[in-house]
């Protein structure tokens, strides 16, 4: 569990100025849950379809964020996090999870992995059965 400052900035303030609150990030493929760090609280839960961009800031390597569209209005939101070491980690997991989820969801109409995994384990066991059938067959003629 990783615990991060979120920062709180409205349009009218600095960076600087921004109000922090301690916050535990998790990361799933459907999305990334944004929880109170006392409480556990959910505060925010982001699908991973709705985010549009994620990246650290270049002028703070500590400050790391994403944009995410509003699941019910037609606006966007941008989420902005400080960490002292794990920014860059966390914007690449975030970016593999992204790209995990986007190949899930190509696999005929996004079918579950497994799934798939065991019925194509299952055509080649198949073909081999099918085909010491066919050896036998011809060993007894």
């Amino acid at each position: 569990m990783c615990i991060f400052s979120l920062l709180k900035v409205d349009k009218y303030s600095s960076e600087k100025a921004a109000k922090k609150s301690k916050v535990n990030l998790f990361l799933t493929l459907s999305g990334v849950d944004i929880l109170e760090n006392k409480t556990k609280f959910l505060l925010y839960s982001c699908p991973l379809s709705t985010i549009s961009f994620c990246a650290v800031l270049p002028s703070s390597p500590k400050v790391f964020g994403f944009v995410a569209r509003h699941p019910a209005a037609d606006m966007y939101h941008c989420y902005l996090f400080q960490s002292r070491k794990l920014s860059h980690v966390l914007v690449s997991v975030i970016g593999d999870a992204f790209r995990a989820s986007k190949k899930e969801q190509s696999v005929r109409g996004g079918r579950d992995l497994i799934v798939e995994a065991l019925r194509h384990k299952n055509k080649i066991l198949q073909r081999e059965n099918d085909d010491l059938k066919r050896r036998l067959a011809g060993q007894t003629n």
